[in-house]
């Protein structure tokens, strides 16, 4: 039998086969701290030992989560009241059963590992009043909304109310650093002003770059994937009508064109079935997803193999920027000016600008992720639709062959004539916009335009510090922005769900109601760099290839898999087949066009 005395004499008979450890614990929690006091003074030294340490963790085991649920029903509290005195009114609340909103968490996460995002969104979002819901999540109030005036709100007409905020720069400062995505205020701007030279008309149009690796690409379209070597042999006729991923060959294509643009020289991935530099790359993105979902929480994410993989990004990119930095400036004018044939590369730009290290390299990647990731997710969900709808791919190829002709080099003019193209990529971008969630935070008590009240039409009070997640992937595709049934019908347009470039002949959206590239004063610097991109390779694919035939039913059923990571891209790849026209040379024309490019 085991006994515990208080100081009023009172006994605590415990049963012998009672660990000491937990018998302490109980009396501890009878008879609080002065438990040790009681057990020495009644000579029980050996036992006071003993449970000395158990005091302690007993004590962190019980006192501290007691005293952090204390601390968050205060913080929600107090949050609550502090919202009743401001000028709007609660949003409606998602329900989240369980403990800390982990319900809820717990489906977000499947809703990623399974690419449901979008079913899990709308699902949450479809029956409720101004498209705009809350939910509490590990204790912290969380705004989700698809409200056009909303988003308007956080982009542009209360841009000062929102930023990315110090968890977002936080979370991301190992990959992106202090780059234009991740910081606010004066130092945002800073980067903004540095970058936004190297994106003027006269660069975009510059498209020698993105030749010369169309080449390579039809050289893999040929082998059915990323080719053994920069000097294998390939048998272009033999290609014809290969079943490949096109997706693939399209991130490697991109990843290639933005090493060239940004450092001078590519990374040959095209060139090389398994790559280090594009493979780490895709690693540190995979973790970076991980760890920006997790939250509060991602701390707890391994990052073994993201260091690893950054260690090997980090050394190609600092070998660019030493060379670079070891440059006289006018030596970085005269490759910027391109005097002497040597070039222009983003990295001698920038630094003729800086000679800071750490800015340098802070937004080559900043550009790398999102010159490669998005343009190479738009071309793949491109080919996904055309290679279902032949009838598109036939108007879009009469065009191209109108303006251009079969074997032409096209010229940035060129581009801009091809109204059908143009339609093509923006109902691409209407139905898979390249980032299809995002966040701010709140940087001051505020209000969003519309959500709150039974109706929806209230404004909704926001504390400084709430997230506010929105979703421009599901705002266009709201059926409700578009022409009612009848009114449709009537003009013959198609379902807001419906791939069908044709409705940019018949109809324009209103302000903020398509926004792939965002809008506002953080609108993306390099939204032409990468629609003259697309519209160039797209070009160059259609003036050899006349179809493009899907076996995407076979892999997803006719059901496109969103794989929503940074960038949004198909979940399960894109296998086509290319078949050439008949008045196609086997090599990629070289032909070019006098003027205007």
């Amino acid at each position: 039998m085991c006994l515990y005395r208080c100081a009023t004499n009172c006994v605590v008979r415990l049963p012998p086969s009672l660990p000491v450890d937990l018998g302490f614990a109980v009396a501890y929690a009878i008879f609080g701290p002065g438990t040790m006091g009681l057990l020495m003074e009644n000579g029980w030294d050996v036992i006071a030992t003993r449970v000395a340490w158990s005091s302690v963790w007993w004590s962190l085991g019980f006192v501290l989560p007691s005293a952090m649920i204390l601390y968050k029903f205060v913080v929600v509290a107090w949050q609550n009241i502090k919202l009743q005195r401001m000028n709007g009114v609660r949003s409606t609340q998602v329900q989240n059963p369980g403990p800390f909103g982990l319900a809820y968490a717990r489906r977000m996460v499947l809703g990623l590992m399974r690419h449901k995002n979008l079913e899990l969104w709308d699902e949450l979002l479809r029956s409720t009043p101004g498209n705009t819901a809350e939910t509490r999540l590990l204790g912290r109030r969380v705004l989700m909304t698809t409200d056009v005036e909303n988003i308007k709100a956080i982009l542009a007409a209360q841009f000062g109310d929102f930023g990315k905020g110090e968890p977002f720069h936080r979370e991301w400062h190992d990959f992106l650093g202090d780059s234009i995505f991740t910081t606010d205020g004066e130092q945002w701007h800073a980067s903004r002003q540095l970058i936004r030279p190297q994106f003027i008309r006269e660069r975009v149009s510059d498209l020698d770059c993105f030749e010369t690796h169309v080449h390579t690409l039809f050289r893999a379209i040929a082998n059915g994937g990323a080719l053994d070597g920069e000097h294998q042999a390939v048998d272009m006729a033999a290609g014809n009508g290969r079943r490949l991923d096109v997706s693939d060959l399209f991130f490697r294509y991109t990843l290639d064109v933005a090493t060239e643009f940004l450092l001078g020289m590519d990374v040959k991935s095209l060139s090389t079935p398994r790559q280090q530099f594009a493979d780490a790359f895709a690693e540190v993105q995979r973790v970076q997803s991980i760890i920006s979902r997790a939250g509060p929480l991602h701390f707890l994410v391994p990052r073994r193999s993201f260091w690893a993989a950054m260690r090997v990004v980090d050394n190609l990119i600092n070998t660019y920027i030493d060379r670079a930095l070891r440059l006289s400036p006018s030596e970085l004018e005269a490759r910027v000016h391109k005097k002497g044939g040597l070039g222009y590369t983003f990295l001698h730009a920038l630094a003729g600008f800086t000679r800071d290290r750490k800015v340098l390299h802070d937004q080559i990647m900043a550009v790398l992720l999102a010159g490669r990731d998005t343009t190479a997710s738009t071309l793949s969900w491109t080919l996904y639709e055309l290679a279902r709808h032949p009838d598109v791919v036939g108007t879009l190829r009469a065009e191209i062959l109108a303006v251009v002709g079969p074997a032409r080099t096209p010229t940035y003019d060129d581009l801009k004539r091809m109204k059908y193209l143009s339609h093509v990529l923006n109902e691409v971008l209407r139905l898979y916009p390249s980032v299809p969630f995002n966040v701010r935070l709140a940087l001051r008590d505020t209000t969003l335009p519309r959500g709150g009240g039974p109706d929806g039409r209230q404004p909704v009070a926001v504390l400084k510090d709430t997230p506010i997640a929105y979703s421009t992937l599901l705002m266009q595709r709201r059926p409700d922005l578009y022409p009612p049934p009848d009114e449709a019908a009537a003009r013959g347009l198609p379902p807001p769900d419906a791939f069908a470039p044709d409705r940019w002949s018949r109809w324009q959206p209103r302000p903020w109601h398509y926004i792939p590239f965002n809008g506002g004063p953080r609108i993306c610097i390099g939204q032409q760099f990468a629609l003259t991109e697309m519209a160039y390779v797209l070009t160059r694919l259609f003036q050899r290839f006349d179809r493009v035939v899907s076996h995407m039913d076979e892999v997803d059923g006719g059901r496109p898999t969103m794989k929503a990571d940074i960038v949004l891209q198909p979940g399960d790849g894109v296998f086509v087949s290319f078949l050439e026209a008949q008045n196609t040379t086997k090599e990629a024309p070289a032909e070019r066009a006098e003027g205007g490019s």
